[in-house]
């Protein structure tokens, strides 16, 4: 009871310190469990003994036989599904072949060249070799997404990165099992049929399960079948029945099928998907704290001290500066990423959950089986996910500035509400080369914002979630535009630091209009309109205007016309390099440079050109 309980308390404090210091947790859980496991029984206990021991070893230990490996299968198909459920096709229309160059080719650069330098440099059999370049094969959306949530990056390459991490994860793990059988049946003997028939299965019902299933839940929960209260617990154990099933027709098949089941279910019509989200990150990092800290304290010290010599910095070295770029740079051959960036996504590539968790279950499966070798599997592996994790945890956001991605001006625009106006507004900056997010509660406003071909989202302002979201990693403006003043106030409260590094504005109230001495600093475009004054004139003048300024004088002449007329709402201002600035009620810093050339951008009825 003690171990379960304090496995539990120290992970989730290891998550706090993770969130605290900006770093990925698997770090702090990782040590944590090294420093119970292993270091404890080495220098910390009298008799010799692990304070947590995850096997049981006849006297103590938490899970008797295959148990944890089992646990850890099951653990690892519920984080896998809900990385899933967070990708979205939509995200992919500019990156997507070089995504599938990553896990395709990428993966077999990795495969083959980390097997040839575990040979060459650790003199493994070329089993085991190659078993090490399966196993690494991977990199984590678990130890990814914490990285590059804290670096503003231009949307590509932090979709590139997000993507990569979690499609390749089954790819790696159906790889290594692919191996292991090679192993296990004795070498190359009949392996060939075997390995052909255990991909083919693999592929068929990973996909077949996962998809059919998907489609299954998502008719059940928008059919109102499940009721609320049951909507998280039946999905998990859904989530549950297809690992176990699909892992019953084809071993390994599993991971396979519910990163189908979440894609699916993430890209579609699915009520309450967000609900699902919470529920699943939640569990998500429990898991996980769990997980590292379990998989860490199995490592001996025998195991460790095989790691004590210079091959190990030759081969993690190999690996991170040599086969990663190398992978990198054939899988973006004749893109339209810039060499800068290729650098970036092939500086960044921590592995995770997947290649630790794999690792201990065949390391110790062959060991029990007396292969030659087998105790440099585990330690090797986890050098390489605590190395990588470790280096890009502590160099990613410097190695961002240092080759230029690191966005030093965010541009990006988040707009709260996705309403007419919003969407009137989004398409202009749209079509103006700006990248745009709209969130809404209300759904029916966001599929509209999405027939325009706006990025959208249902969100809740009142969750967390919107700050782990790092497709908004170059979001540096932040427009409040609902009809409520109490959310559009709280939008600015809560988000600005993260969001409005640049700007965060919100619409003003009828109750601020009335009192020309509190109009607020952030308050959006004019102190005369408010949200009511942006529906009424965009339900009779539906589209964005422009007009040339001469000078100073000339935008002043409009502004005053626009606070005599309420059906004229000034928006922006265009400089000549198209640039767009945002117009404050309060105040507006490029009037002291407007001249020829710059225009106003205005909601609303034509302006009267003989008049001003």
């Amino acid at each position: 009871m003690i171990e379960l309980a304090g496995i539990i308390i120290f992970g989730i404090l290891a998550q706090w310190v993770a969130w605290k210091l900006k770093i990925p947790a698997i770090l702090p859980l990782i040590l944590i469990g090294l420093l119970v496991g292993p270091i404890a029984a080495e220098f910390l206990s009298k008799d010799g003994s692990k304070w947590i021991e995850p096997i049981w070893n006849g006297k103590k230990g938490l899970f008797p036989g295959d148990g944890l490996y089992y646990f850890v299968s099951l653990a690892i198909s519920i984080i896998l599904f809900e990385g899933g459920l967070t990708l979205k096709r939509a995200e992919i229309k500019t990156v997507g072949p070089i995504i599938t160059k990553l896990i395709t080719l990428g993966s077999a650069v990795t495969f083959f060249g980390a097997g040839l330098l575990a040979r060459l440099i650790f003199g493994l059999s070329w089993d085991l070799s190659f078993l090490f370049s399966a196993l690494i094969i991977v990199t984590g959306p678990t130890v990814i997404t914490p990285i590059l949530r804290n670096i503003p990056l231009k949307k590509d390459i932090s979709t590139v990165l997000k993507w990569e991490g979690i499609l390749i994860d089954p790819i790696g793990a159906l790889v290594a099992v692919l191996v292991f059988e090679f192993i296990s049946v004795g070498g190359r003997s009949g392996f060939t049929q075997t390995a052909l028939m255990e991909f083919g299965k693999i592929i068929l019902f990973g996909t077949t399960f996962g998809f059919t299933f998907a489609r299954a839940l998502a008719f059940a929960i928008n059919k109102n079948f499940i009721p609320h209260y049951l909507l998280n617990v039946v999905s998990l154990s859904t989530v549950l029945l297809v690992f176990v099933e699909s892992e019953i027709f084809a071993h390994e098949s599993g991971l396979l099928a519910v990163v189908v089941m979440g894609m699916v279910l993430g890209d579609g019509k699915l009520q309450n998907i967000k609900e699902l989200l919470y529920f699943k990150e939640s569990l998500s990092v429990l898991l996980i704290s769990i997980l590292f800290i379990l998989l860490a304290a199995n490592i001996n010290m025998e195991d460790l001290m095989l790691l004590y010599t210079w091959k190990t910095v030759i081969l993690f070295a190999s690996v991170v500066f040599l086969l990663r770029p190398l992978a990198v740079f054939l899988s973006t051959m004749g893109s339209e990423l810039e060499t800068k960036e290729k650098v970036f996504i092939s500086w960044v590539g921590p592995r995770g959950i997947v290649a630790a968790g794999i690792a201990s279950l065949f390391g110790s499966k062959l060991l029990k089986q007396g292969v030659e070798g087998a105790e440099y599997i585990t330690p090797l592996v986890f050098m390489i996910v605590l190395g990588t994790v470790l280096l890009n945890a502590t160099t990613a956001r410097l190695f961002a500035k240092l080759v230029g991605v690191f966005l030093k001006d965010s541009k990006g625009i988040l707009i709260v509400g996705a309403s007419k106006v919003s969407r009137i507004i989004g398409h202009y900056l749209v079509s103006n080369d700006r990248h745009v997010v709209l969130i809404d509660s209300n759904e029916r406003n966001i599929e509209k914002a999405k027939e325009l071909g706006l990025e959208a989202s249902i969100t809740d302002i009142y969750s967390d979630n919107l700050v782990d979201n790092i497709e908004l990693s170059d979001v540096g403006y932040l427009l409040a535009l609902t009809g409520n003043p109490e959310i559009n106030l709280y939008a600015i409260n809560k988000f600005s630091r993260q969001f409005g590094e640049n700007g965060a504005f919100r619409l003003i109230s009828s109750e601020e209009i009335s009192n020309n001495n509190n109009i607020p600093k952030e308050g959006l475009f004019s102190y005369k309109h408010d949200f009511g004054s942006l529906i009424e004139v965009t339900r009779k003048y539906p589209s964005i205007q422009e007009i040339d300024l001469e000078d100073k004088e000339h935008f002043e002449k409009l502004i005053e016309t626009t606070n005599n007329d309420g059906e004229i709402i000034p928006l922006f201002v265009k400089d000549p390099e198209g640039e767009l600035h945002i117009i404050s009620s309060r105040k507006l810093e490029v009037l002291k440079s407007i001249k020829q050339g710059y225009q106003l951008v205005y909601l609303g009825k034509p302006f009267d050109i003989e008049k001003v």
